[in-house]
């Protein structure tokens, strides 16, 4: 008995070391490293250890639909089946908030995960800023699938910045050029002779705006200046960087101020035209709400709009409206958009972008996980119809309780969209053919940022007279458009026009040096 009993501890002690030396091995069983960070999910297996669970953080745009935590509580329990650990904290901000709010939460270091954001939105300023972390060794390693995607569609120079990948485009092709549509039933029921497709220069759209006054007097006909159709016609290029642009013929690039071009001075003669003739809403220039709404409800008979919008189903409030469009300039060339359009970048300070990247490319490849994702719980948010995706009895894209979220477009995928009430089957596959057109050309600076340090205060003195004198400019609601015009031509070169176009030159020329 003595014996036994001095055998005892030593026995005790070698299971404690044979149970210490298999935790060790089983934490880092090449699901985590020794640095704590997740590497490609752990398969979840009986008897395997998971890797601790996390909470990503995200921000989309828009308002945040109802059943929208109970998706993404779905979401989490799908990829966690599939050995990703994570939970979602999903917020919205209102797209008219959204720039603003994004640079604001940048610059006080918070660290949420991912957001969407896109050219128009924060996207150039908050990457020219370093407020979205570089990618190029992440991405390959935890996204492999996605970045795959990337190589073959040559989009990820768009989203670099002197070296470094800082956002991930939506891997769509689209064009954006611009369609003219009008209400073809009350073209008809007046005995207008306004065949589809016939209108395709601005004397054509004049032409409309008159018919169309004539017959309806008391309606509200469009919302629509004709500065933006006239640029079609003379291929000008507008940079979305404080009424500067480029001639496409221009194989120079040479950044010009719009005010100063001859079809600025066209444009603004005939806008008087429009405005005086009652042609354009005369509280076109102050008014807010939103256009496409406007034009679903019937409250205008005239719009401006694009291939996908005159493909798509426009959701008009009734079903006796009927619309009928045309190409603007169709032999005219047109920039595609960029790939910049939709985007969705990891925070700098993300505590978490290895996960964020698995669920990307997890989404990238995984139908059922972007099914959920994009069109929420078949039976309470969506329903099939075949293989379309319907909303549910009683819901439409104003009531939804998921679908059409603000900011999904960032997560399209060509080879899972499903066909919805809105786009039919194939969609958009018709429009990156589309975009695919010999006239349909990818802008020679896409991908550029050009940085404004250099010349904050000039820019903040272009934007102030650009509100006060350039948009009664281009509504019509000035007396002398001569003078109007010239006068904020020289506006504009006081406040520092010589600097803006100098600083932003240089940017575009070393842009373009490092393409060659």
């Amino acid at each position: 008995m003595q014996k036994r009993k001095a055998k005892l501890p030593l026995l005790i002690a070698v299971i404690m070391l044979f149970g210490v030396i298999l935790a060790a091995c089983s934490s880092n069983n090449g699901n985590t490293p020794s640095n704590g960070k997740a590497t490609n999910a752990p398969s979840g297996g009986s008897g395997e250890k998971l890797e601790d669970e996390v909470t990503l953080k995200f921000y989309f745009g828009g308002d945040k639909k109802a059943a929208t935590d109970e998706v993404w509580s779905k979401v989490s329990e799908y990829v966690k089946a599939k050995g990703l650990n994570v939970k979602f904290d999903i917020n919205f901000i209102p797209f008219g908030d959204f720039k603003e709010k994004m640079l604001v939460m940048a610059a006080s270091g918070d660290s949420w995960d991912m957001n969407f954001d896109g050219d128009w939105l924060s996207y150039k300023q908050m990457a020219a800023k370093g407020s979205y972390m570089a990618l190029n060794d992440l991405l390959p390693e935890y996204a492999p699938n996605l970045y795959k995607k990337y190589e073959e569609q040559g989009t990820l120079a768009a989203a670099t910045i002197n070296g470094n990948i800082v956002g991930l485009p939506w891997t769509m092709k689209m064009n954006e050029r611009k369609f003219t549509g009008w209400r073809s039933d009350l073209v008809e029921k007046a005995g207008l002779d306004i065949p589809a497709g016939s209108i395709k220069t601005i004397e054509d759209v004049d032409r409309l705006l008159r018919e169309l006054k004539k017959a309806f007097p008391n309606e509200r006909i469009s919302r629509t200046p004709p500065v933006s159709l006239i640029m079609i016609r003379d291929e000008w290029v507008d940079l979305n960087f404080h009424g500067l642009g480029f001639y496409l013929a221009d194989d120079k690039i040479t950044v010009q101020a719009v005010e100063q071009q001859p079809f600025y001075l066209e444009a603004a003669k005939l806008a008087k035209v429009w405005y005086d003739d009652n042609l354009i809403n005369r509280d076109a220039m102050i008014d807010k709400s939103d256009e496409a709404a406007e034009w679903r409800n019937g409250k205008k008979l005239f719009t401006v709009t694009s291939h996908e919008w005159v493909s798509a189903d426009p959701g008009f409030s009734d079903p006796q409206f009927k619309m009928e469009s045309a190409e603007l300039y169709p032999d005219k060339r047109f920039i595609n958009r960029t790939a910049l359009a939709n985007v969705v970048a990891i925070n700098r300070n993300s505590k978490n972008p290895e996960r964020v990247l698995r669920l990307l490319d997890m989404i990238e490849t995984d139908k059922t996980l972007y099914d959920l994702v994009q069109y929420g719980i078949e039976g309470k948010t969506y329903v099939l119809n075949g293989e379309t995706a319907e909303y549910p009895e009683g819901m439409e894209t104003t009531t939804s309780n998921y679908m059409e979220w603000g900011g999904q477009w960032a997560f399209w995928k060509p080879q899972f969209m499903r066909p919805t009430m809105t786009y039919g089957p194939d969609f958009w596959v018709q429009e990156a053919e589309f975009a695919s057109k010999p006239n349909n050309v990818n802008s020679p600076i896409d991908g550029l940022f050009i940085a404004e340090d250099n010349m904050k205060n000039e820019i903040a003195k272009r934007d102030t007279a650009n509100d006060e004198l350039n948009r009664p400019i281009e509504f019509g609601v000035v007396k002398d458009v001569e003078k109007a015009v010239a006068d904020y031509i020289e506006v504009q070169k006081k406040n520092g026009l010589d600097v803006i176009i100098s600083e932003t030159q240089r940017q575009i020329d070393e842009f373009l040096a490092t393409q060659k």
